[in-house]
């Protein structure tokens, strides 16, 4: 399949990264890519979909690996993925001998090995400068998951109408499960068993960088982990106070000790984010000095420096995202800068799992959460219209019309976008600018 009628094919399809913003995943195509990268990674601790999808469904995704490095061109393609994964190992080497272009780079238990600057380094030696994109450094990167819909879209024509996520925590029968996009939070949870807490919370998106979302709130392609605590929860807890208190703290207990700066990942590759500086400068409201401020463009949010290092249990990481999110509706853009040499205390500062995991009151919840892979039923969904950046699409359904499982509901917008499919087979009860509701027949 050549280079035009695969991003056709992933754009109709409506791939996306199936984490983090949810780039359009046919606008990190290009032809100037060297090496192609999937992230089998697991970046959050608990969660668990890509390693057992690629154990699963391991030919597929080398499939549309090799379909994509052919498109591009690109020499080589690396499989990233930690060591500890032991079962998706033993089944990508049983298949990775069928293409000589594909290796596996094996990578330690540490956080957040998931965030592709760090995977980048740590699988290539290169280093993405502040505010740049892999393709700069030759790269493109894909989770499992989204290699796995690219697949489908390009060979079979099957768009993108269901998620894999983990449901874990406070639950009697962890699970990883595929279930409609627009599916309720609440409708998930109840797949794995009882509920074991009372007025139970929901954090989705992973412990390190999720959000508290209501049960009725819906799953989108970007949504790869609900994690059930309890009220009490020291994460539940840090994530409801208030940025006035976060900053009253600061300014009264923080002993400049500036391990948020030394312990983060993105500093220790040469980036200028220096969660020290801004916590200084932002406490005492001292503006004489704007890049502390103006750096916070280039944190990734990971929460190393909020959930692990601060010793007085600050929240660099929630003021650095109050900043960055002002700047960015201001239409202040990052300023332009190099890297500087990767410090050599990198290697001894990294976040082994296990000890984050300790320190978060999460060990009882490492549990095995099998694969149930196939998708589950729902009586209707919700599905947002826009799931990933850029222009969100654009209906071309109205209410009373009956539609099939995976019709397009949504066309891509002009410009980045992509399309919209029906996770369910139904009629049409509702439609905005913002979602399209469908309820089963």
């Amino acid at each position: 399949m050549n280079f035009e009628e695969l991003q056709k094919k992933i754009r109709e399809g409506g791939v996306v990264g199936s984490g983090g913003a949810g780039f359009p995943s046919y606008a990190k195509l290009n032809k100037d890519a060297d090496t192609i990268l999937l992230n089998c990674a697991e970046c959050e601790p608990l969660l668990q979909p890509h390693k057992q999808l690629i154990t699963v469904h391991t030919e597929e995704v080398l499939e549309g690996l090799h379909m994509v490095a052919e498109a591009v061109g690109a020499k080589q393609v690396i499989i990233g993925i930690k060591k500890a994964y032991k079962q998706a190992i033993e089944a990508i080497e049983a298949v990775i001998g069928r293409y000589p272009e594909i290796r596996m780079h094996f990578l330690q238990e540490v956080y957040p090995m998931g965030d592709e600057v760090v995977m980048i380094y740590e699988c290539t030696g290169r280093v993405v400068r502040p505010g740049g994109l892999p393709i700069e450094q030759g790269c493109i990167v894909y989770n499992v998951e989204t290699m796995y819909n690219i697949y489908r879209a390009a060979t079979a024509d099957k768009p993108v109408t269901f998620k894999y996520l983990t449901v874990i925590g406070e639950v009697s029968d962890p699970i990883t499960v595929a279930v409609p996009l627009g599916t309720t939070f609440r409708e998930a949870v109840a797949l794995a068993g009882e509920v074991t807490c009372k007025d139970p919370v929901y954090f989705v998106g992973g412990p390190m960088m999720g959000r508290i979302l209501p049960p009725d709130g819906q799953i989108t392609k970007t949504t790869n982990a609900i994690l059930v605590l309890p009220q009490d929860h020291v994460l539940v807890m840090k994530k409801r106070r208030t940025t006035k208190i976060d900053l009253a703290r600061a300014a009264s207990i923080c002993c400049q000790c500036e391990t948020c700066t030394n312990m983060c990942p993105r500093h220790a590759l040469g980036h200028p984010i220096d969660p020290a500086k801004f916590m200084r400068s932002a406490s005492n409201a001292d503006f004489q000095d704007l890049n502390p401020f103006l750096n916070t463009n280039f944190c990734s949010g990971c929460g190393v420096c909020e959930l692990y290092a601060c010793p007085q249990d600050l929240a660099p990481r929630t003021l650095i995202g109050e900043y960055k999110a002002g700047l960015r509706q201001k239409g202040i853009r990052p300023p332009k800068v190099d890297a500087v040499p990767i410090q050599e205390s990198r290697e001894y500062r990294k976040v082994p799992e296990e000890r984050l995991m300790a320190r978060l009151g999460l060990t009882r919840y490492d549990r095995p959460a099998p694969l149930k892979d196939e998708v589950q039923p729902v009586s209707a969904v919700t599905i947002a219209l826009s799931q990933h950046i850029g222009a969100p699409a654009v209906p071309i359904v109205k209410i009373g019309d009956t539609v099939e499982y995976r019709q397009m509901i949504a066309k891509p917008a002009d410009g980045l976008s992509v399309g919209i499919h029906a996770s369910l087979a139904g009629v049409v009860t509702n439609v905005t600018d913002k979602f399209v509701r469908i309820e089963k027949r």
